[in-house]
């Protein structure tokens, strides 16, 4: 996909949402339920299958538009997987900043493997100059976007914001070059800031880490081998597809592309606290620091959104509506993982979907479909 043709939409952040409460458009107990609601929902779901259908449904209602794709796991089956016309199982989805996630992940096997450190200063060479305040940030500091540098992720003009810039205009060609160039405009570790430039200059960390020459080729090969050899191939995500700039560094705050299926295998290896088959592929601790809310984002963890207050005006989730210990990858245009570990419980919704009212659709439907699976 070219950045270039993506550079005509608004990057909108998906996850700042009004708070709505109740859904008058729709009451799943009494609208009427055509037979092509059933369709992709499997014959003993152990919920009621009417109530899962009516439920699934409701995503894909024109009310709602448009909701491409939805996948449920629960207890390991998949119960439900349903397509609008012109998308099946073999079609990819972009990620928008579920991205995020997977870079989390790949940071975190670095850790594992003794390549990184979480509270040593971040290996970027821009910042090592003697006196460089940017000197004093962490990895960890990085992944739970506590950076202290400068960053409008959406403002207005959109095309104004840094990470439309990053993507698409000024830093296109050399993006962790333009995120690490940015000042502070915080100590670093004391002001969260939800940054798509933080999560390139993590993949650029990655690629200076395991790259043994610094050419854009050498840098995308050294990450490429290593997310397939180590993480993808693994959990069976054969149709994952990263996109690199230029420079040869991952395109690590937006831009991968999977199948829906794969999208709910990802789930399920955060779920199982990163075991697949019984193969332990990232270290249940890494999750379980992912998962961990920010000193300065209850809501947020270490690149995924957490299902709890934010105590601002911010809403992501819906913490009133389901466990507390829910997380979730969150994508531009309304792209969810949304799990739930004591639920046993991984959704997938995949769309287009723009911000407002019709994404708090969105996210009143994935809670009520949750909603089925309470303990």
């Amino acid at each position: 996909m070219s950045s270039r043709l993506l550079a005509t939409l608004p990057l909108l952040p998906a996850f700042l949402l009004a708070a709505c409460s109740g859904d008058p458009e729709y009451d799943p107990e009494t609208s009427p339920l055509a037979e092509s609601a059933y369709e992709g929902v499997v014959e003993e779901p152990n919920v009621s299958r009417e109530a899962l259908a009516r439920r699934v449904d409701a995503l894909f209602a024109e009310d709602v538009a448009e909701t491409r794709a939805v996948v449920v796991v629960h207890d390991g089956a998949t119960i439900v997987e349903r397509y609008a016309p012109g998308y099946d199982a073999e079609t990819r989805f972009v990620s928008w900043s579920m991205a995020k996630t997977v870079t989390g992940v790949l940071i975190g096997m670095l850790v594992t493997d003794g390549l990184l450190s979480l509270d040593e200063s971040a290996p970027v060479p821009a910042w090592t100059r003697p006196g460089d305040p940017r000197g004093e940030i962490t990895l960890r500091q990085l992944l739970q976007m506590r950076s202290g540098l400068t960053h409008t992720e959406a403002g207005d003009p959109i095309y104004e914001s840094d990470e439309v810039r990053m993507l698409f205009t000024d830093g296109r060609d050399d993006m962790a070059a333009y995120a690490e160039a940015q000042s502070l405009e915080a100590d670093p570790g004391e002001k969260f800031e939800y940054s798509s430039n933080t999560t390139v200059i993590l993949a650029d960390i990655a690629a200076r880490t395991l790259a043994t020459a610094d050419t854009p080729e050498v840098r995308r090969r050294a990450v490429d081998d290593y997310l397939r050899t180590r993480l993808f191939g693994p959990l069976g995500m054969d149709s994952m597809v990263p996109e690199y700039d230029a420079s040869g560094t991952l395109v690590g705050g937006s831009l991968m592309h999977a199948t829906a299926r794969d999208w709910a295998k990802f789930g399920e290896f955060l779920r199982r606290g990163g075991n697949v088959g019984g193969v332990q592929v990232v270290p249940r601790r890494w999750i379980d620091f992912m998962i961990t809310p920010s000193p300065r984002a209850p809501d947020y963890g270490a690149q995924i959104w957490l299902n709890r207050p934010s105590g601002t005006e911010r809403k992501s989730l819906f913490p009133d509506d389901a466990p507390q210990s829910a997380f979730a990858m969150i994508g531009h245009l309304g792209q969810y993982v949304f799990v739930s570990p004591s639920q046993q419980l991984t959704v997938v919704r995949l769309g287009k979907t723009p911000d407002g009212d019709l994404r708090n659709g969105v996210v009143r439907r994935i809670a009520r479909l949750t909603q089925l699976f309470q303990n």
